[in-house]
C-alpha cells in the first residue's frame, strides 16, 4: 500500500481517506466483535418468543456499548500505531495502514485457520510466508465467516432450553386436551419466570465478552 500511494498527491490522500470513512459502519459491523454480540442476542429474542420485546435499538445499543468494551485496547493500539507515521510525515494512507495493524491481529486470533486459508487461496496471490504477508483484505471475509459460525453456534446453546421448554409445555397441554390454545402462550411465562431466576442477561454477556479475552 505505502509504494502505491506513497507520493500520491494530499489532495488525493484525503479524497481516498474521506471515501474510506464511509466504510466505517461496515468495518465497525463486521470486523470487530460487534457482529458477534448482535446476532447471539437477536437469536435470544427470538428463542423467548417476547416478539419486539427488547426492541431493536436496545439490542443494537447493547452491543455496541459491549463492543466499546472488548475492542477498546484494540481502538487505543490502532490510534497510537497511526499517529506515528502522521506525524512523521502527515501520509494519511500510511497512518491507515500502520493503525490497521492490531485491528487484523484481533481479527486474526478470531478466525479459523481453515477460513483464511480459503480466502487466502482465492485472492490468487502468492501464499504468504509470515502472518505479517496476510492483508487485511484477506482477514476480513475469513473474520466474518468464522464470526457467524461462532455465533450460530451459541446461539444453538441459548435456544436448546427453550425449546424444551416449549415441548414440554406443549405435551402437558396435549396431555390435557387443551389443543386450542398456544404452547408459546402458555410457556411465555415460565420462560422469563426462568431467564431472571438464573439472571440470563448477566450470564449470556458475561460470557461472550470473556469469550475475547
Amino acid at each position: 500500500m505505502n509504494n502505491i500511494f506513497g507520493d500520491m498527491n494530499p489532495v488525493l490522500q484525503m479524497l481516498l481517506v474521506m471515501t474510506l470513512f464511509s466504510l466505517i459502519p461496515f468495518v465497525f459491523a463486521c470486523m470487530t466483535s460487534f457482529l458477534r454480540f448482535v446476532i447471539v442476542f437477536s437469536m435470544l429474542k427470538t428463542a423467548m418468543g417476547t416478539q419486539q420485546v427488547p426492541p431493536s435499538v436496545v439490542i443494537i445499543g447493547l452491543s455496541m456499548i459491549l463492543t466499546f468494551y472488548t475492542m477498546g485496547p484494540i481502538f487505543q493500539q490502532c490510534f497510537e500505531q497511526g499517529q506515528v507515521p502522521y506525524k512523521k510525515n502527515q501520509n494519511l494512507i500510511e497512518a491507515i495502514d500502520a493503525g490497521s495493524k492490531p485491528l487484523k491481529e484481533f481479527m486474526m486470533k478470531q478466525t479459523r485457520e481453515s477460513d483464511l486459508a480459503f480466502f487466502i487461496e482465492l485472492s490468487n496471490k502468492k501464499a504468504p510466508e509470515s502472518p505479517e504477508e496476510i492483508t487485511i483484505w484477506q482477514v476480513a471475509p475469513a473474520y466474518i465467516i468464522s464470526e457467524l459460525k461462532t455465533a450460530f453456534e451459541i446461539g444453538f446453546i441459548v435456544f436448546v432450553p427453550f425449546i424444551v421448554l416449549d415441548l414440554v409445555v406443549a405435551n402437558i397441554l396435549l396431555a390435557l386436551g387443551m389443543f386450542m390454545l398456544s404452547p408459546t402462550i402458555i410457556s411465555l411465562p415460565f420462560k422469563l419466570l426462568i431467564f431472571i431466576a438464573v439472571d440470563g442477561w448477566a450470564l449470556i454477556v458475561q460470557g461472550l465478552v470473556s469469550s475475547y479475552n
